[in-house]
């Protein structure tokens, strides 16, 4: 794909509460009532700042572009906050916006002679897109949402930008159908993984940017999962802290301790003795306040994305990363899902740029019993 050297007409969707429910430990944003729990938890709403993050790669470009959006907090007022020419093409019938306010404005701003159009969201906004467009118009994600398992979306907000930019540079960047993949998060919630494919969207690939479909329902390699219990059970610390990410590994090392975790959640450890089960941002970082010794976080990455922080585990916000640090970090994975890869770095898109680049670099993941690698962690950048 190459845009010409005219105006060039950008079209742009933001799911104003994509991601909201992450957080809070929702395990997901659908319907109006995840919403307004998380809200009432005081969680912020993350789409429009990273939005920004990724449409910051076009300022140099701001005189040859003209953004289509709808009115208000779907893309209008973030647009132009920026600094950006606005095509305002329609506005939502409800407010909050609806899956349906969504569909509506892909239509029209495809109508509207967009060239791209750039949508910030989860899965259910790229099903919205499939909906919407079909396989045949070019759109590009901007991840902001919980679960994340198709694959049309860029690795990272920046990653997103850095896309955009290469197009708008006039550089050649390749047109591929990518599959998109959403979850019931009602069964998720109860802790049940069911994905369903919804179809494809065409999308420009560029190097390392976009992420992979997350594997889900294969084989768990028992006896590989059972060593890494084994060694993590034998370095925890008495007196610390640990907040366990969640995953079938890291679940299987409380189920080592004789602790009932949660699969999907995020718990909190003790002295090999529960505290709290899936807590959300809020409750972490109280109990980080209260403890009065040392703190880790125990984190598996997403087989086949290779996510680490970032995907269905925005309970790590970035207050609670920057206050247990870097250094307290400890990291699970089997050689499998790490073979897996291909060579891909983990990824870490904490919704904070620059944290996100302060955490890059070699990390130690235990790989088994007395078995551990190094193996880079990354923001996405070249």
């Amino acid at each position: 794909m190459q845009l010409d050297k005219q105006v060039k007409k950008l079209g742009l969707i933001i799911n104003p509460w994509a991601g909201v429910g992450g957080p809070a430990g929702l395990k997901g944003s659908d319907g109006a009532e995840a919403v307004a729990q998380a809200l009432a938890a005081g969680i912020e709403p993350q789409s429009h700042k990273r939005a920004a993050i990724a449409l910051e790669a076009l300022a140099p470009f701001r005189a040859q572009l003209e953004l289509l959006c709808f009115a208000g907090d779907m893309g209008t007022d973030t647009a132009r906050a920026l600094g950006f020419s606005v095509n305002e093409v329609g506005a939502a019938d409800s407010s909050p916006s609806t899956p349906a306010d969504t569909e509506k404005a892909a239509k029209a701003i495809r109508d509207a002679g967009a060239d791209l159009i750039v949508f910030i969201g989860g899965d259910g906004t790229a099903r919205n897109m499939v909906n919407a467009l079909g396989e045949h118009f070019p759109v590009l994600g901007i991840p902001a949402g919980v679960k994340m398992h198709s694959a049309c979306f860029a690795i990272s907000p920046k990653a997103g930008g850095e896309v955009l930019r290469r197009l708008m540079s006039g550089q050649l960047v390749d047109l591929c159908e990518r599959e998109v993949r959403d979850i019931d998060e009602q069964s998720f919630r109860q802790g049940r993984v069911s994905t369903r494919y919804y179809g494809e969207l065409l999308v420009p690939q560029e190097g390392h940017f976009l992420q992979a479909v997350k594997n889900a329902g294969r084989e768990v390699e028992e006896l590989a999962v059972a060593d890494i219990a084994a060694e993590i059970v034998e370095e925890l610390d008495p007196g610390t802290l640990y907040i366990v990410g969640p995953g079938s590994t890291t679940l299987a090392i409380m189920n080592e301790l004789g602790c009932k975790g949660t699969l999907l959640g995020v718990d909190l450890l003790i002295d090999g003795a529960l505290q709290q089960t899936d807590v959300g941002a809020p409750q972490i970082e109280a109990a980080i306040a209260a403890h009065q010794g040392p703190i880790k976080i125990l984190l598996t990455a997403i087989g086949g994305q290779g996510h680490l922080i970032g995907r269905g585990n925005q309970q790590f916000s970035a207050r609670v990363l920057r206050e247990v640090g870097r250094d307290n970090l400890m990291v699970v994975a089997t050689k499998t899902k790490i073979t897996e890869l291909g060579g891909r770095p983990l990824l870490v898109d904490s919704g904070e740029p620059e944290l996100d680049r302060d955490w890059s670099g070699f990390i130690r993941v235990v790989t088994g019993y007395r078995d551990a690698i190094l193996y880079p962690l990354s923001n996405g950048e070249v």
